[in-house]
């Protein structure tokens, strides 16, 4: 949540930070790769960050909270600045990320099975036979 007493024109990085919930690392990664704009500098030197930049930021931290890629969101991102997008646009990329988050799902399954099944099969017994230690053994199917 945004701090009031703050001006949302003149933040520091750690201002950022502290507003979003966004780690400074990864605001620094983030700038780096041009998720974000290189924020304007004081007559010091220091970077400010406006209300731009918190908007900016909010949108990169929800399109990862959603799975999205730093591509996906690259792209996404381009739609917005250049205010070329069109719903059908959003739609479609949204559509397919939820593809990729049902298939996630599908497969976490999967591993819930077949962990659930392997760890049913232990004894708990003091020996080295150990039902899941042999399925982390055994060689991957290709």
């Amino acid at each position: 949540m945004p701090d009031d007493h703050v001006p949302a024109s003149d933040l520091k990085r750690s201002d950022l930070a502290r507003m979003t919930g966004c780690n400074l690392e990864t605001i620094r990664y983030y700038e780096s790769v041009g998720l974000m704009p290189n924020p304007p500098r004081s007559p010091a030197g220091h970077r400010r960050y406006g209300a731009a930049h918190v908007e900016r930021l909010g949108f990169v931290m929800r399109a990862r909270d959603l799975g999205f890629s730093m591509e996906e969101i690259r792209g996404l991102l381009s739609l917005v600045d250049h205010g070329s997008h069109t719903c059908a646009e959003v739609e479609r990329l949204g559509r397919h990320q939820l593809d990729v988050v049902r298939a996630k799902i599908q497969d976490l399954r999967k591993i819930e099975t077949t962990l659930a099944q392997t760890i049913a099969r232990c004894t708990g017994a003091s020996t080295p036979d150990c039902p899941l230690l042999d399925v982390l053994t055994q060689k991957r199917a290709t």
